[in-house]
């Protein structure tokens, strides 16, 4: 019996299939760490390019407040048709899907209606670049640039404002912990500021 011991304790055959053993769960978390890092940042750039691309539709198509198209920034007193409409006459008025706000005032209206078909043209097209966005994602912003002449109310924004469009609560799977961790993303956001503001030649 302690000749066999001995001879089974001694034995070093299969040594190392049992040190692979060992060794691989760790080579295996670390290849796929690898590969979630390298999809992590692919994410963070496709979404940083589909806001880009976003903010590209937003300034050239039909915006997505009719509230803001409608606003006439004459008064009569001291802004009067053809002024400079001063950066000062617009806050920060932000569109979802489901709706306008106004966080920071003066606005058009406090609480406004959206254009979904207008805000839906710019999440599919932001879509085309990430697939991962949908309308719940994206935000769309005006605020005031200083830039557009009071005018009447004719179916154009006077205005020309600043439009931010912005990606949030956008999360990311990680392969590596077994699909168990979710992570919210930061928001991606791109401002370009209002080129045609009837969408009349590019919608």
């Amino acid at each position: 019996m302690n000749r066999l011991l001995r001879t089974v304790l001694g034995d070093c055959r299969a040594a190392s299939a049992a040190e692979f053993g060992l060794v691989l769960p760790l080579l295996l978390l670390l290849l796929f760490g690898i590969i979630d890092m390298g999809r992590f940042f692919w994410t963070l750039n496709t979404s940083e390019k589909a806001t880009q691309i976003g903010a590209r539709m937003a300034i050239v198509t039909t915006p997505v407040s009719p509230d803001l198209v409608s606003k006439s920034y004459v008064n009569g007193t001291v802004t009067k048709a053809g002024d400079l409409i001063p950066a000062s006459a617009l806050g920060i008025f932000r569109c979802t899907n489901t709706g306008c706000t106004c966080p920071t005032p003066p606005c058009p209206v406090a609480n406004g209606s959206v254009n979904s078909t207008a805000f839906n043209v710019i999440v599919s097209r932001m879509a085309q670049i990430s697939p991962r966005i949908g309308a719940d994602n994206v935000v769309i912003e005006y605020s005031g640039s200083g830039l557009g002449y009071a005018g009447p109310a004719d179916g154009t924004m006077d205005v020309q404002p600043l439009v931010t469009v912005s990606v949030q609560n956008e999360t990311f799977n990680f392969i590596s912990l077994l699909g168990l961790a979710d992570i919210t993303l930061p928001p991606a956001r791109a401002t370009l500021t209002a080129e045609d503001s009837a969408g009349s030649f590019s919608n």
